[in-house]
């Protein structure tokens, strides 16, 4: 009896543990009412399980999520925010986008602000000049090219003198492919690993001694598609991918240094050309005019040109409002205790949740509802379904003939 009891009562721990760790997720995943309404009626029918077998445990169970949601909710309570007075914060890819309205934002809130723009005399240079503090810095930074990085990291060297650099916003990025895998040309697996992989690794290598001596922080803007098998992003995913590995592992080498390591994985949100229906359109010409002939014949012009059109639909709903992940990226840098992870934008902690503890056959299935629906099959499956469809209607039609044969030969 004393075993039953004891195994029981690791039981009780173990699910303890699971259930409080699911909670966290939800709380930390900023996902809307109903999946957290989902996710606690979940928990909520294991916790009637438990009564039913052993109402102490029930009542140990109900008390370790009461003390830990307690606990949590009097940890930010507690938190207050770091002063910004005399901080530098370093962010690339500010012409547009969320680079753009983060370096608005934080100049505001009063950091030293060093913003990197591929065009000095773009829009968003002008405006950030015109509406930016005295304290703002402006450069002209393309991060594939090692020489514009060094050149960068020289000036804010010298504008910062003896201090260090409080944050790196890692957020200039590139996406220029869609399509199947087998599609993608190598120059968009090569332009999306060389800018979002090779370029962040580059600066982030460059600035990591000032991020060092200021015990910072350093903020990565990167992608759920990273983590999870978006449908016709493979060149876009693979360069996330690698750049979250070298994300996730620097946060744990950079931890005795004193530098806190988050990323940042927002829903879709309309930056740059992405809303652009000139900018789909080139791409869609590009990659007919480029691929190789027995590909397009065997995939069919129809099957890029639906690919297109559903990534032109997708961009028109994503998100125009970027505060929740400019607000993120101030989090980051004035928390005191900075998530390792931030998931922003509805449905994302859904997602992640759904990645994390279902079946990848559900999780895949979610995916390709959640962003690719496509209806047409490439012209060669379509050929062979066709001749299937022939060959199964003449056997039908054979079958048919013999048994009428064999009838009219019982009857006479």
């Amino acid at each position: 009896m004393e075993d039953y009891e004891l195994s029981f009562w690791i039981y009780v721990g173990v699910m303890s543990v699971f259930v409080g760790g699911v909670v966290k997720k939800i709380l930390a995943s900023h996902i809307s009412a109903v999946p957290s309404l989902v996710a606690w009626l979940a928990a909520t029918m294991l916790l009637e399980r438990l009564c039913t077998l052993c109402l102490p445990a029930f009542l140990a169970l109900a008390g370790l999520c009461a003390a830990y949601c307690l606990f949590g909710s009097r940890q930010a309570t507690l938190a207050t925010s770091l002063p910004t007075e005399g901080k530098a914060v370093f962010i690339t890819g500010c012409d547009t986008g969320f680079g753009y309205a983060a370096a608005k934002h934080l100049d505001a809130l009063g950091f030293e602000v060093f913003a990197t723009v591929l065009d000095l005399a773009g829009e968003g240079a002008r405006e950030l000049r015109r509406t930016c503090s005295p304290r703002f810095t402006l450069l002209k930074v393309d991060i594939t090219r090692a020489q514009d990085v060094q050149q960068a990291l020289l000036h804010t060297k010298a504008k910062l003198g003896m201090r260090g650099l409080w944050g790196l916003v890692n957020n200039a990025g590139l996406c220029v492919n869609f399509g199947d895998a087998e599609l993608s040309l190598m120059s968009n697996y090569r332009g999306c690993m060389e800018v979002n992989f090779f370029g962040t690794l580059s600066v982030t290598q460059a600035f990591l001694p000032l991020l060092r001596q200021a015990k910072g922080r350093i903020v990565t803007i990167s992608s759920p598609s990273g983590d999870q098998p978006f449908p016709c992003l493979a060149a876009y995913g693979a360069s996330k991918a690698a750049l979250n590995l070298f994300t996730n592992t620097l946060r744990h080498e950079l931890e005795p240094w004193g530098v806190k390591v988050s990323t940042i994985l927002p829903a879709a949100f309309r930056t740059g050309l992405s809303s652009n229906t000139e900018y789909w359109e080139k791409q869609y010409k590009h990659l007919i005019q480029n691929i190789s002939p027995s590909l397009l014949e065997e995939y069919g012009e129809d099957y890029i040109h639906e690919t297109k059109e559903l990534f032109q639909s997708h961009s028109k709903t994503a998100l125009r409002d970027l505060s929740p992940v400019i607000n993120t990226i101030e989090e980051a840098l004035v928390s005191p205790q900075p998530q390792a992870r931030y998931f922003v934008g509805p449905g994302i902690g859904l997602m992640y949740f759904i990645h994390s503890y279902l079946p990848s056959s559900l999780n895949d299935k979610f995916l390709q509802r959640l962003f690719i629906k496509k209806q047409i099959l490439p012209r060669l499956l379509r050929k062979e379904n066709n001749l299937s469809k022939i060959h199964n209607h003449n056997n039908n039609n054979n079958i048919s003939s013999i048994n009428n044969n064999n009838l009219i030969a019982l009857q006479k």
